[in-house]
């Protein structure tokens, strides 16, 4: 390539003067004619996303590195991370402004089955601690709708509609097509399962289908988009990506994985054929159990006829009894209300007059027994009372002081009671209390 980059490359005449600018064209002129298609590998360095939607990062391997940048509207087949090795193909441009060249990338894979391998496990590490993998639904044994996330163009949907229409024909379908490989699957996918989700009559069971392929081919559903959206979900979902050994990120978020997408028709619907077998073995089970039934039934109904044959005579008996005893009851009523209309005769025979006269009789007799009790009582209280008075009088201070004692009060009328509280009250009148009066003592 050098020596076809030196046949192109203009060379100026050592006379001529030329601006920078012409410089600057000539040389991105001679760079993006001579590598305008070209593929380089390198380890993402310095990624940033910016509000205008175009991504610059920079790719570089032992030695060197180059700018690079992706333009808002590029679809690319992976998400680019920090440290991801990376194959790009692109073209290369400068930046006459800076005098700087980049490389303009339009198409990114990963680099190489170990470098896929490797993302792969760092982000099963990672949702996993994030929760991603902890759904456990119940799958429904008899799914009246099932939701279908895959490619109409591809021949996985026409196997599984064949494959439904063998086991479970009276199931229908309900096909979401999206893309399953390539830039912006991962999206589709995600909203397809979301918008599942979103309807008012909702599948049964969701299940997420795509064929065979190598671990590129089927990197969209490892995004962390579609694994958050079948956790999110809630309808069940069943993942049918790939062949038995292939292994995708959703068969974990999953709560079921199928190792191929018929197989995962298999996992949602029962076979037919197993179904009517399971209803003949019930409905046979159902009539010899009402069978037996009937028979026990029958059994027991002629067991109760006989009984009730050979007990004629005692029905008889307890009839007999019963007619004796309602002939006692109603010849006791009868009595009873006869005693009854001559007690009433007699009392509505009765005098008024009569009747007052014993009351009044009665109240006159209880008016005198209240008024003994009475007089008896205030004559009790009258003698308690006439003796509390003649102890209260001997308590009293003045029968101590009839008897020549006497006390002393300052000018407050609080009694001095020691000598040292009268030597206390200082230039103040004290007065002595008599039997016959007070003697106030002027104190110098």
């Amino acid at each position: 390539m050098e020596s076809n980059l030196a046949s192109k490359i203009r060379f100026f005449d050592d006379e001529k003067i030329l601006t920078v600018t012409e410089l600057s064209r000539a040389i991105k002129g001679t760079v993006e004619e001579n590598f305008h298609s070209l593929k380089i590998q390198g380890e993402v360095s310095g990624l940033k996303f910016h509000s205008s939607g175009h991504t610059y990062f920079s790719l570089k391997d032992n030695d060197s590195v180059i700018n690079a940048v992706c333009w808002r509207g590029t679809k690319i087949s992976i998400a680019l991370e920090e440290g991801m090795e990376i194959v790009a193909k692109g073209r290369v441009t400068t930046y006459p402004g800076r005098s700087t060249y980049q490389f303009i990338v339009e198409e990114a894979n990963i680099a190489g089955e170990g470098a896929w391998l490797k993302i792969f496990n760092e982000r099963k590490k990672l949702y996993e601690s994030m929760g991603y993998f902890a759904n456990n639904r119940p799958i429904p044994k008899f799914p009246q709708l099932i939701g279908i996330v895959t490619s109409k163009t591809g021949a996985v949907l026409h196997d599984m509609e064949n494959r439904l229409k063998d086991r479970y024909p009276f199931c229908k379908v309900l096909v979401w097509s999206t893309n399953v490989q390539g830039a912006g699957a991962a999206e589709q996918i995600a909203s397809a399962v979301r918008g599942f989700n979103f309807m008012t009559i909702k599948p049964d069971v969701l299940i997420v289908a795509r064929g065979g392929g190598s671990i590129e081919d089927l990197w969209a559903f490892n995004e962390e988009v579609v694994v958050k959206s079948v956790f999110e979900s809630k309808i069940p979902v069943i993942s049918g990506v790939g062949h038995e050994p292939d292994w995708t990120l959703i068969d974990f978020a999953a709560d079921l994985r199928a190792p191929t997408p018929t197989a995962a028709i298999e996992y949602a619907t029962p076979v037919l054929a197993e179904v009517k077998l399971q209803i003949s073995d019930f409905s046979g089970r159902m009539r010899r159990s009402m069978f037996r039934i009937i028979k026990a039934q029958t059994l027991r109904l002629n067991s109760f006829a006989r009984y009730l044959s050979s007990s004629q005579n005692f029905i008889i008996s307890i009839v007999q009894q019963f007619d004796d005893k309602a002939d006692r009851l109603i010849s006791t009523m009868q009595n009873f209300l006869n005693s009854a209309k001559l007690s009433l005769k007699a009392k509505r025979l009765m005098n008024p007059n009569s009747y007052l006269n014993l009351k009044l009789q009665q109240y006159v007799s209880l008016q005198q027994i209240y008024n003994k009790l009475l007089s008896n009582y205030l004559l009790s209280y009258r003698d308690k009372l006439d003796s509390f008075s003649i102890r209260l009088e001997q308590a009293s201070f003045k029968k101590i002081l009839s008897k020549g004692f006497c006390f002393i009060t300052d000018n407050s009328g609080k009694t001095i009671e020691t000598k040292t509280h009268l030597e206390s009250v200082h230039d103040a009148d004290v007065a002595i209390h008599f039997q016959d009066g007070i003697f106030q003592l002027h104190k110098q």
